[in-house]
This record gives structure tokens, C-alpha cells and sequence, in this order.
């Protein structure tokens, strides 16, 4: 998927560390085949490259990360979307764009193209336009962060923490008998830094920020983080949203929609839906690069 990962295991249970790495292996390469957008024979890359309305066959675990997508699509009042491909090109965030401020009718044109317009069923997966492109580097890492934490606990290892790209999964202790210690990153692109550490266990964490890819046009800031229902980038002062989760490949796509969602509305979602979220906010009082948090009662109970 283009990215890096890390596992850290407590081994109790005997396991050489070669067939650790080889059930790593064969995790993460079932993963990519299934759902990377860096691999033209893969799955997704293969359902994108289908111009059609028919129901296509999938495996189960695409099937079933795409139901994930839909229903966070759903519960996060659309401001996740695996589909909005063509919004991240039009501003000039894709992989060979330049960026710029488009015209509202390419907005318009490019939002007619996206809005999580597809089906998913047992094994299955159906487009309601035909050209959607479908990316899943908001919720797929996640996802193999839990394949790999099955792998892992099939040779008998519980104890563990796996990161990939920044999303993770931890589960039992670390090595000093603690709750796995997870630094959540000052949002600032230049000095970066720790913000505030969690301890988690049994839980998916990641974090989403606007602060490290935009551009400057005319003394206006353009950040990649765009909206769905807009068409444009987020404006509000959340820099950025971290949220818990049972898996990682819910964090990892409920970090999304909040940081696209803001504080405010995040909170309300959140606090409807169950969802453990901390925001980081610029602190616009300040004269200063500032920042405060703002962390609902889920997320302080998680991490008590």
C-alpha cells in the first residue's frame, strides 16, 4: 500500500520470530492483493477497471470492508468516502496532480462522480455508476493491522502492537506489563512532537490531521482533508482527530470522518454513535502556534 508497518510482540507462548514474520508476511500480501490501489492485479484495482453496473464477485473480506465504508459513509452523514477519487485529483492531491483551485462547476462534476456509490453484499460488490473509483488508504491500512493481529494470535502471541502507516491495533500488555503506551503526534508539520500518550489494549487507534499536505494559494490555505458534501477542503480550526476503536480498520475510517466532520459536529456524531474521539485544535486565541485538545467521555473512559 505504499507505506511502512511495525509489529512488536511479547513472545510467551514460544513462537520463533521466523514464523511470526512469515504469517506477517502472508497477512499483509493477502491484504494488499485484496485492497491496494498501488497494485493494478488487485482486487479494487480490478473492480475499478470494470465500466459496468453488474454485481461482481469479491473476496469476503473486501465484501466486508466495504460494508464497513458504507456504514461509516452512512452514520458520519457522508463525510467518509472511499469514492471521491476524482475531488482528491481535481485539487491536485493524487499521485501525479498539480495543485489548484478549481471552478465550482468542476466541483460539481467531479462530486457527481463520487458519493459512495456502491453496493456490497456476501461476497460481492456492485457499482450504481459505472465509472466510481473506489480507494480504500482511509480505512484499508486498518484493516490489515487486524489481519495481522489474527496472524499473530494464531501462533499464540496476545501480546502485541501493530502499526501500519500510522494506524494501529494493540492487544495485551507490553513488555514492561502496561497497557500498550501510544504517543498521539502535536499536529505541526515543522516541529512536530508528542501531544499526549494513551495506554490501550483490545483497541484499534488512529489518528487523521490536515497539517502536513496543503498548499498556499493567494493567502489562503488548501488542505488535502477534503470535504465530500462540499467538494472542498475542511476550513474549521480541528487539526486533527484521533479516535478508538474495537479494530483498527473502524479507527482508521472514523479518524477520517472526524477530522472532515471538525469538533463540533465530530462531538455530536461521535457522542450518537459511541465513538471514542480526541480532537486537537488550533488555538486560534493564541498568538503563538497552539493547540488544545478536546476529547469526549468515551475516549477518557478508554484510556483511564
Amino acid at each position: 500500500m505504499g507505506t511502512t508497518y511495525n509489529v512488536v510482540a511479547v513472545n510467551k507462548a514460544g513462537a520463533s520470530e521466523a514464523d511470526a514474520q512469515a504469517q506477517i508476511d502472508l497477512a499483509l500480501a493477502t491484504v494488499n492483493q485484496q485492497m491496494s490501489n498501488w497494485d493494478a492485479g488487485s482486487e479494487i484495482s480490478k473492480f475499478n477497471a470494470y465500466n459496468g453496473n453488474s454485481a461482481v464477485s469479491v473476496s469476503e473480506d473486501l465484501a466486508t470492508v466495504m460494508a464497513a465504508a458504507a456504514d461509516v459513509h452512512t452514520q458520519s452523514l457522508g463525510r467518509f468516502d472511499t469514492t471521491m477519487g476524482p475531488l482528491i485529483e481535481l485539487w491536485g492531491f493524487g499521485a501525479n496532480g498539480t495543485t489548484q483551485v478549481p471552478t465550482d462547476s468542476a466541483i460539481l462534476a467531479a462530486q457527481a462522480r463520487a458519493g459512495q456509490q456502491i453496493k456490497a453484499g456476501a461476497g460481492v460488490l456492485q457499482k450504481t455508476q459505472a465509472d466510481t473509483q473506489v480507494y480504500l488508504s482511509a480505512i484499508g491500512k486498518g484493516f490489515g493491522a487486524d489481519k495481522v493481529g489474527k496472524a499473530l494470535e494464531s501462533l499464540g502471541l496476545n501480546d502485541y502492537m501493530i502499526e501500519i502507516g500510522g494506524d494501529l491495533y494493540a492487544a495485551g500488555k507490553n513488555p514492561d506489563g502496561l497497557p500498550w503506551q501510544i504517543g498521539i503526534e502535536k499536529p505541526a508539520a515543522l516541529s512536530g512532537g508528542v501531544m499526549d500518550v494513551v495506554g490501550i489494549s483490545g483497541l484499534g487507534l488512529a489518528s487523521s490531521g490536515d497539517y502536513r499536505n496543503y498548499f498556499e494559494k493567494d493567502g489562503q490555505r488548501f488542505s488535502h482533508v477534503i470535504d465530500p458534501v462540499t467538494g472542498r477542503p475542511i476550513t474549521h480550526t480541528t487539526a486533527s482527530a484521533t479516535v478508538l476503536a474495537d479494530n483498527a480498520m473502524l479507527a482508521d475510517a472514523w479518524a477520517t470522518a472526524m477530522l472532515v466532520l471538525g469538533r463540533e459536529r465530530g462531538l455530536e456524531i461521535a457522542n450518537a454513535n459511541d465513538i471514542a474521539v480526541l480532537f486537537i485544535e488550533r488555538d486560534t486565541d493564541s498568538a503563538d502556534l497552539a493547540f488544545k485538545t478536546v476529547a469526549n467521555d468515551r475516549f477518557k473512559a478508554l484510556t483511564a
